[in-house]
């Protein structure tokens, strides 16, 4: 099977069920993606698939034939950071840090689909859990996103 994680085209042959996760992670040194619940609900591993937000614990290898995989890593543009990423590190958003590269993905994709989005909007769409409680600087990090991608 054939597909592409961060534009680099890659060959799979392991077990199809294997989630992609693990995969990342374990195969292709991609930590940035992190394990948090193992059942699609935190949304620490969450990465794109095709464009979309997904949570890549729950998508098994056999689902990727074709499929674009962007990770945390694959964001940036060379040494310029994605607005989402940028507005993170305006605003100081991560505490311990460790959901941040999957809420990152999450208003990614947030974004792309809505790019004025209220703090209901945010609410509503970004699912993500933060041990740390940092949803307020989320949200102004969202907002300061949506001003950089509109700049």
């Amino acid at each position: 099977m054939e597909f592409k994680v961060n534009g680099r085209q890659r060959r799979y042959a392991g077990d199809p069920e294997m989630p992609l996760l693990w995969y990342l992670r374990d195969e292709l040194n991609l930590v940035g993606t992190k394990f948090g619940c193992g059942i699609a609900s935190c949304g620490a591993c969450t990465v794109h698939v095709d464009g979309e937000a997904t949570r890549a614990c729950s998508v098994p290898m056999e689902a990727l034939a074709g499929a674009s995989v962007t990770t945390i890593e694959g964001l940036a543009q060379g040494d310029r950071l994605h607005p989402v990423q940028q507005a993170w590190i305006e605003e100081d958003v991560a505490q311990c840090g460790y959901c941040q590269a999957g809420q990152i993905m999450a208003v990614v994709d947030l974004l792309k689909n809505n790019p004025d989005p209220s703090d209901a909007d945010i609410d509503r769409s970004v699912g993500n859990l933060c041990r740390c409680g940092s949803y307020a600087r989320v949200r102004k990090a969202v907002h300061r996103a949506a001003q950089l991608m509109k700049a």
